[in-house]
């Protein structure tokens, strides 16, 4: 039954038409069961109806025709226990309905169970028989397991079928759903953009003429930096510097060090420069598809699409200029960052990439563009959505194709107003995050990207409150040294002299591993990692430690920050170590006019729920407290966000969460020690009032937020917001917190926010 199981749903989920594919699957079922009837029916959940869409045993000419009610007959009844209905005589039930035009008189046995697919019905499945009786066990359970193997195919298969209907029925409404990758909405025409070439192409070769092919890869490494110093020009002027770190990020790893080295290694072995080019390229992103951690995962990404700008210039191909409309939105399978950097000056409104995250670099430079982006949209071939017509929501993540009029009218509305509200928060850029009746906050950066950070120096921040030091050691084949680092760190900290730069020591391991250091676990989450691993190496710590307080001198700015902190002995021996860096450089370090050797702040971040009620002991120990919300929340819910399936739990307005948060915040205050946030939660104008409620002294998020949640804190009473907080803590649902926090944006005066989804 298995094997007859898993090939039923191996061709469904190949096929390419839907209608066929149902057909097929019903015919199946029917003959594996041995019953006279098998029937699909699926839901139509704006209509709130189910339609017979295929039968093997139903009259042919009521496929496509017989509806019914999602609180009519057994299968709507199905539909509402959302469970298997077994009954041993269907036409007896009180809940039957006789539909003449199927012609089911003859059959008596039913049993129907439910196909759902993220909570939500999105048909039934049934199987009749002539013969009296109620199915057994193993029959139940047979069908009850396809359904649930089948929902997901179906889904997908809805989807791509989404796109035909709409062509010619103007008056649906229904969203592909996707990953919010770059806030603000958009109207126009998809443009779908394929690869001019890519590795996974490419079959492996060896040569006679190893020089010859090295000679061909060093050109073609030329070439390539040649086009990423063009691709750099081109934005530079249009975003801010230090988002064009991205393209750096790309010529260094040619350099040398890294991957330029190994291709070449690879080459002297005997093997063509493409094939070698293909092998270490390959390695690299398995290596980072493997990493849970989708931030650094999104990099694999990156290292793709280096690797096919490079067999590109070894193939001596040209990009052909493509006919473009005057306006489009840009569609691939994965959007990358030279996409971007290649389009963005011709006509550029869009991105909506069937592959990817918010963390991959082409989302991060499409929120640099000011782009709305969808990553992630459900699987959908791509020829489908060539040159229609489409709305991008990338507050939502939704898109959608072919919308009628009355949508493309709420959506232009939409835009219309975000303009308006976009003119209005540049004017507080530059101005104190403060509440009309005085109350002050600070907003600092989260920084990080590649191997230089992100922060606009016109946004407005006083400082970073949050700078991630993994990408670097990420981007190489060995650990840097002491003196690499140093001068990475010496950059960041020279950009903002006079505020705070907080340096999150190294938070790598099991689900963030190094290439270079490899590590398996079963649960990589609650695993080896953070200051687990670097207090177990504290060769590694140390070293870290001593670059940052060397980047310090002459500067003065930096706070040193402590990741995955769960007690108290790894506070202590995490500060010992920076201690003995400290005292070590001490002796070594010769010092010239007003410089000196400082010894910074140190600080723990609050991501593990246990440390929650060990606070008042840390405060002793540390100098500030930061909370990493994203991580305390996916820990409080037991959620994994990136978990397609269980992103939906994901709520940061959870009640749970946002009593965790403010009993951090009162205990903080009784230790009268400072407390920053850095989380997506920070970013939102709801959330960054509440945050401001509760008492917290720093918000740290990305660099396009600051102006906005400056606007907002502006336009604000302090006390009014105490209230709005203390309502909100007695509140038992999320969907409750949601809708209550809505409707005092619209009382505070910024229902535009709400309305434009920002």
């Amino acid at each position: 039954m298995l094997t007859t199981l898993r090939r039923i749903v191996l061709e469904f989920s190949q096929n390419a038409e839907l209608d066929s594919a149902l057909h097929r699957m019903v015919e199946q079922i029917k003959e594996t069961m041995k019953t006279d009837c098998c029937s699909i029916y699926l839901a139509d959940h704006l209509k709130q109806h189910f339609l017979l869409v295929a039968s093997d045993g139903l009259a042919e000419r009521s496929l496509g025709q017989t509806t019914i009610g999602f609180t009519e007959g057994l299968v709507g009844l199905v539909g509402q226990r959302e469970e298997p209905l077994n009954i041993a005589n269907a036409q007896n039930h009180p809940q039957f309905i006789h539909a003449p035009e199927v012609e089911e008189d003859e059959f008596n046995a039913f049993l129907g169970t439910p196909i759902i697919h993220r909570r939500k019905v999105l048909g039934i499945l049934s199987i009749q028989q002539k013969h009296a009786r109620y199915f057994n066990e193993n029959e139940e359970a047979f069908l009850v397991t396809l359904s649930a193997q089948l929902a997901a195919s179906l889904a997908n298969a809805e989807a791509s079928v989404l796109i035909t209907e709409q062509d010619s029925n103007r008056h649906l409404k229904k969203a592909l759903h996707g990953v919010a990758g770059s806030s603000g909405v958009t109207i126009g025409e998809m443009f779908v953009v394929y690869p001019a070439v890519s590795l996974s192409t490419v079959s492996l070769k060896r040569t006679k003429s190893p020089e010859l092919e090295l000679q061909l890869f060093e050109e073609a490494v030329a070439k390539t930096i040649t086009d990423f110093d063009f691709m750099t020009n081109k934005l530079q002027g249009i975003i801010a510097e230090n988002f064009l770190d991205i393209f750096d990020m790309y010529k260094q790893l040619l350099d040398n060090a890294n991957i330029s080295k190994e291709v070449s290694e690879k080459i002297r072995t005997g093997w063509t420069a493409e094939s070698a080019l293909k092998q270490i390229i390959d390695g690299y992103v398995v290596q980072f598809e493997a990493l849970e951690d989708q931030y650094l995962r999104e990099r694999a990404s990156d290292i793709r699409d280096l690797g096919d700008r490079l067999l590109l210039n070894l193939k001596k191909l040209n990009i052909n200029e493509q006919e473009l409309p005057k306006e489009f939105i840009l569609v691939a399978e994965e959007v990358t960052a030279s996409m971007l950097a290649q389009y963005q000056h011709q006509g550029l409104k869009g991105v909506v990439s069937l592959h990817g995250s918010n963390n991959s670099h082409a989302a991060i430079l499409a929120r640099a563009l000011g782009v709305p982006a969808i990553m992630g949209i459900e699987k959908i071939p791509l020829g489908q959505l060539h040159q229609k017509a489409c709305i991008v929501d990338g507050y939502s993540g939704e898109l959608f194709v072919q919308p009628n009029e009355t949508l493309l009218r709420e959506y232009q509305h939409l835009i219309t107003e975000e303009i308006l509200l976009a003119d209005k928060v540049k004017t507080v850029a530059k101005l104190p995050a403060i509440t009309k009746d005085g109350h002050e906050i600070e907003l600092q950066l989260n920084a990080g990207l590649s191997s230089g950070f992100e922060h606009s120096k016109n946004s407005g921040a006083e400082g970073i409150g949050l700078y991630r030091t993994e990408i670097p050691f990420m981007n190489r084949s060995c650990f840097p040294s002491e003196s690499e680092q140093t001068q990475l760190y010496q950059q960041v900290l020279s950009a903002f002299p006079n505020q705070t730069v907080t340096m999150r020591t190294l938070d790598v391991g099991g689900d963030k591993s190094l290439p270079y250091f490899p590590i398996n676990e079963d649960n990589p989450f609650l695993g080896w990692r953070g200051i687990r691993i670097t207090l177990d190496h504290p060769e590694i710590f140390l070293l870290q430690v001593r670059a940052m307080l060397r980047a310090n001198v002459g500067q003065g700015n930096l706070q040193i920050m402590l990741p995955m902190i769960s007690s108290t002995l790894e506070v202590e021996e995490a500060t010992r170590l920076i201690n003995q860096a400290y005292y070590e450089l001490s002796t070594e370090l010769d010092f010239t006019g007003d410089e000196k050797l400082l010894r910074p702040k140190i600080g723990i971040m609050i991501e593990v729920p246990g440390i929650i009620y060990q606070l008042p002991e840390l405060a002793i120990k540390v100098d500030f407290f930061s909370v990493g919300s994203n991580d305390l929340t996916q820990y409080l819910l037991a959620v994994d966000r990136n978990n397609a399936r269980v992103s939906g739990l994901y709520d940061s307005y959870h009640p749970a969460v946002l009593r965790a948060l403010n009993q951090i915040a009162e205990q903080s205050s009784r230790a009268c020690i400072p407390l920053s946030l850095c989380g997506e939660l920070a970013s939102e104008p709801a959330g960054a009032l509440l945050l401001l409620a509760m008492g917290y002294d720093t918000l740290s998020m990305n660099a396009h937020n600051i102006a906005k949640i400056k606007w907002v804190i502006r336009h604000v009473d302090f006390t009014a917001v105490k209230m709005m907080l203390a309502h909100v803590l007695t509140i038992s649902t999320s969907k409750q917190v949601h809708s209550y926090l809505n409707e005092q944006l619209e009382q505070f005066g910024l229902g535009g926010f709400v309305r434009a989804g920002m």
